[in-house]
């Protein structure tokens, strides 16, 4: 990602939410005024943040949400998701096939650098941005101020999301039946946000529970088909030295269908016994896996009060 195109990202959220992104303006003068960069999760963009990123400029922060390759203003779409051929859209070959790991954190590595006029952002990531911005840490740990994981993936002994998606600790009943294809062909892992009622109410019962189905919709509809297949299984390669050096937060959402609450205790266990000298702070919010959606002033509170 180049400065033309972090600035459009940018710019799309302060068209959009006043004080969002460069030229965010505070309307009060907080404890410790912070630059978060917020970073989506799979099928997400920088618009689900937009309430998130509201909240923490009123309280004085300065806010840059970026979609990552393939998603967002990024996105690229399978031919068959826009004619509706539900056949053909089970084992189309996804246009983000090639998007790698490595693509999505250096997108962020781009954006933390053009951050740097003052403190050390505060990187933040959901769910499998969990991985994209434990990569990200590794490559460039001088640039970032604190992780934040939200409801994330901090795949450090097993390397990789998928690898802990599979673990008895991250089986849910809810997620399952929304996936569509064989992933290894697709090169992606597929979700359709066009389907019928029945199924947009599974996806709505999966990961924004707490969001009744009028107010889901538009975060529904927003969200792309596709993860790029290697943010599910790429290796984050994450080292004491450097991922583990940096100040880290957790967020946990007690009510998460998507990524079991289990499943995120053993991640903190493991990054806690990684590097026991810096462990995880950690706090709740009781909530669906998108509190940004349900939550979204409780959820700028945790993060304007980090230490």
């Amino acid at each position: 990602m180049n400065r033309r195109d972090l600035m459009k990202t940018a710019l799309v959220g302060s068209a959009l939410l006043p004080g969002l992104g460069f030229a965010a303006t505070p309307s009060k003068v907080p404890r410790k005024a912070r630059t978060f960069l917020l970073v989506h999760g799979a099928w997400h963009n920088a618009l689900h943040w937009s309430r998130v990123a509201e909240a923490l400029c009123a309280l004085g922060h300065q806010v840059v949400a970026i979609d990552l390759p393939g998603h967002g203003l990024n996105a690229r779409f399978p031919a068959s998701y826009l004619t509706g051929d539900a056949a053909r859209f089970a084992v189309e070959r996804s246009p983000l096939a090639d998007v790698t790991l490595d693509d999505c954190a250096d997108a962020v590595v781009t954006a933390l650098e053009k951050l740097q006029a003052g403190s050390k952002p505060v990187l933040v990531g959901h769910s499998a941005g969990g991985t994209v911005i434990t990569r990200a840490a590794e490559k460039a740990p001088h640039l970032i101020g604190r992780l934040v994981y939200l409801s994330a993936f901090v795949p450090l002994r097993l390397q990789s999301a998928s690898a802990y998606g599979a673990l008895p600790e991250g089986h849910t009943p809810y997620s399952e039946a929304l996936f569509i294809g064989d992933a290894a062909k697709l090169g992606a892992v597929r979700i359709n946000p066009r389907g019928d009622a029945a199924y947009r109410e599974a996806l709505r019962a999966g990961f924004y529970h707490d969001v009744d189905a009028a107010a889901f919709l538009p975060f529904a509809l927003t969200l792309t088909p596709d993860i790029p297949l290697s943010l599910w299984t790429g290796k984050v390669g994450a080292t004491k030295e450097r991922w583990g050096r940096i100040p880290r937060s957790y967020l946990r959402c007690a009510q998460d269908r998507a990524l079991a609450p289990a499943l995120q205790d053993l991640m903190i266990r493991e990054a806690d016994a990684f590097t026991p000298c810096n462990a995880f702070t950690v706090d709740t919010l009781d909530t669906s896996h998108s509190p940004f959606a349900s939550q979204p002033q409780k959820l700028a509170a945790l993060l304007d009060g980090l230490r």
